[in-house]
């Protein structure tokens, strides 16, 4: 049938025709009447027949769209009425208005209007209340995907319950890769024989074997001190609700048989790509074992890292070989580089400078130019008085720099050394670091899931005392060309005794050997205790804040500075090793405001509680016994009640990060 805009395309020309036709059978009329009477005739029944046409169009039109807007306007009632889609009008005060039938029987009740939607579907109500435009939510065991039309106060409900279990059951049913590294399988079974290394392999076979049959995991033993692991998001899920219980299994019966075995374990999940999970898992590996060992590390899409474990003091796994090989191979990159710039952490404390100190005088044995990034306004006391101390020495005390020198002096060929951190945004002069490609790290921290990108050598060593003890080592294996002033040797010294309380923490034969060569070679130990001094007015605001100490949890103590008074992290740190040293203390957390306006917290362990996982749950780190974390725009009360949290989740629920 003709549209109306088709029809007045008709008529209109049609008008135009018989004006025209009327005019020329007029003028035929006034030369030839006869001829014109037949042709007013003829015109006439045309005229007719056109207009019965006409009227015809009309008529059937009109009960088109009659039938039409009838159809529209049922199918409308229908949809309204009879669609599996809930459709709820509410008013100002969140009472129901009306609903369409599927809304009330989505409630098994004959009518929702008058209720209020706090007792019908209280979860819709902070989205209405924040204007959020769609939602998913859990009402009667189903799932409701709600849009909120905040003008007409009107809310749609799509059920996707279905949807949600079909995602759920994907999700679940993804393959997950893992790679199981038993740490410190080499170390002790070099001096075994044969028949003890075969009990020892059956144990830990036997232990991993019922774990992953009882878990669903496939297992298969690649070498002798890896396996590989393939299982499912849900049972991965299972396995975190647990802890990961393996790691303290394998532990706690292997050191019953006087070898203290343990192990990590590096998970990939997340994507589809059986390659990209093999990655992700070697990469994950990688991170547990940069930490420490004996712990879970679960690398996800969003590149946020959770952990499991890491609840035992790392075993050292140094040897003189790799300290030797990446001496070498940092000779090689010196000499490959027209200059070396050295910087340590923000707040450079004794270990970093003394580690700076270090570096510089390898670079110098290879013959280049050498300098130290530091800002004089960061530095804590104990550096001061060191600095003051290099300043009588000219020749040092002229390859300290600015952050600002430090960028003016750097060009494509320099070699940038970046010890005592591993994370850029703790680093001196962040953006030195992005300016310069050719980086080192050198640090003996645990690894965290933040960075330096590309580095073209790490040597990294939670098993050191201090990045001093690696510097100092790296020291012994460097061509002869010039001997180790002193001061050089004091400050790496220093760097050592602070960071080890004086030989007490974290001390392995290996501190001693290099403590050793640094006294061979001049270090004053008298000097170190000089910059180690501190003055009456910090003796007295240390004691302020441990006035403050109560215990927490069996053996945790907390304690807190006045809200008014303002501490530097170096002060808090000191204030948390010396709680450590009082009688029934196992870990100590003192928590102070700094000028900064940061709220502070510092956490010291004598190794029974892991206080690096601790402090990165609020997003900080450092070691097993030794770990801190600066909070921004928070109160004294909530940071910590945030800590007490933290403390909390550790005794009672795991290590998860």
């Amino acid at each position: 049938m003709p549209s109306y805009l088709e029809r007045r395309q008709i008529r209109y020309p049609m008008y135009g025709l018989m004006a025209v036709t009327l005019f020329i059978l007029g003028g035929l009329s006034y030369y030839n009447l006869a001829l014109g009477a037949i042709g007013f005739v003829i015109t006439a029944i045309l005229i007719y027949f056109l207009f019965q046409v006409n009227f015809k169009f009309r008529k059937e039109t009109e009960e088109y769209i009659s039938t039409l807007s009838y159809r529209v306007k049922k199918v409308g009632e229908e949809a309204l009425m009879e669609m599996p889609i809930g459709i709820m009008l509410i008013n100002d005060d969140y009472f129901v208005e009306w609903t369409n039938p599927f809304m009330a029987s989505c409630f098994q009740e004959d009518t929702l209007v008058g209720r209020s939607l706090y007792d019908v579907a209280e979860a819709v109500v902070p989205l209405i209340k924040q204007e959020v435009e769609t939602e998913i939510i859990s009402l009667h065991d189903r799932k409701f995907r709600v849009i909120h039309k905040t003008e007409e106060r009107l809310l749609y409900f799509f059920d996707v319950t279905e949807q949600t279990e079909i995602e759920k059951m994907y999700n679940d049913e993804r393959t997950v890769i893992s790679i199981i590294y038993l740490d410190n399988y080499d170390e002790l079974t070099q001096g075994m024989d044969d028949q003890t290394r075969s009990n020892l392999n059956n144990i830990v076979t036997s232990i991993l074997n019922k774990w992953a049959t009882n878990n669903g995991v496939f297992l298969k033993r690649i070498s002798s001190e890896r396996y590989i692991g393939v299982f499912n998001e849900s049972i991965l899920h299972l396995l975190e609700k647990g802890k990961f219980t393996i790691l303290d299994e394998v532990r706690e019966t292997t050191s019953k048989q006087n070898v203290p075995l343990t192990l990590s374990i590096g998970v990939g999940t997340g994507v589809s790509s059986l390659p990209e999970l093999g990655t992700q898992a070697q990469s994950s590996l990688d991170l547990a074992l940069g930490r420490g060992g004996d712990q879970v590390s679960i690398k996800q899409p969003n590149g946020k890292v959770k952990f499991y474990g890491g609840k035992t003091n790392p075993v050292e796994k140094r040897t003189r070989v790799r300290a030797r090989v990446i001496s070498h191979a940092l000779k090689e990159l010196i000499t490959e580089s027209d200059k070396v710039l050295i910087m340590g952490h923000k707040n450079p404390d004794m270990d970093a400078i003394g580690s700076c100190i270090g570096i510089l005088k390898v670079a110098q044995m290879n013959k280049r130019d050498g300098y130290i990034v530091y800002n004089k306004n960061e530095a804590e006391s104990g550096v001061r008085r060191m600095m003051d101390e290099i300043r009588n020495n000219e020749a040092l005390y002229a390859r300290f720099i600015t952050p600002e020198q430090a960028y003016e002096l750097s060009t494509d060929d320099t070699l940038l050394v970046v010890v005592d951190t591993h994370k850029p945004s703790l680093v001196m002069d962040e953006r030195l670091l992005n300016r310069l490609e050719k980086v080192i790290v050198i640090d003996h921290h645990r690894r965290g899931e933040e960075f330096i990108k590309n580095p073209m050598l790490v040597y990294m060593e939670p098993y050191a005392s201090s990045t001093a003890e690696l510097v100092t080592e790296l020291l012994e294996y460097q061509p002869k060309n010039g001997k180790i002033q002193m001061l050089e040797a004091t400050a790496l010294l220093a760097g050592i005794i602070v960071d080890t309380k004086s030989f007490t923490l974290r001390t392995g034969s290996r501190t001693f050997d290099a403590a050793s060569y640094l006294r061979s070679h001049g270090a004053d130990t008298v000097l170190v205790q000089k910059f180690l001094k501190e003055d009456i007015k910090t003796y007295i605001k240390r004691a302020k804040i441990i006035e403050n100490v109560y215990f927490h949890r069996d053996g945790i103590v907390i304690a807190r500075a006045d809200d008014d008074q303002i501490c530097d992290q170096v002060l808090i740190a000191q204030s948390a090793d010396t709680l450590l040293t009082m009688d029934s203390v196992t870990a100590s957390f003192v928590i102070s405001r700094r000028a900064d306006q940061l709220v502070g917290i510092s956490a010291r362990s004598l190794g029974e509680v892991n206080v690096q996982v601790i402090m990165e749950h609020l997003n900080g780190g450092g070691h097993l016994t030794n770990a801190a974390t600066q909070l921004a725009d928070m109160s004294m009360d909530e940071a910590e009640e945030m800590l007490k949290t933290a403390i909390d989740e550790y005794i009672e629920g795991g290590t998860k990060e």
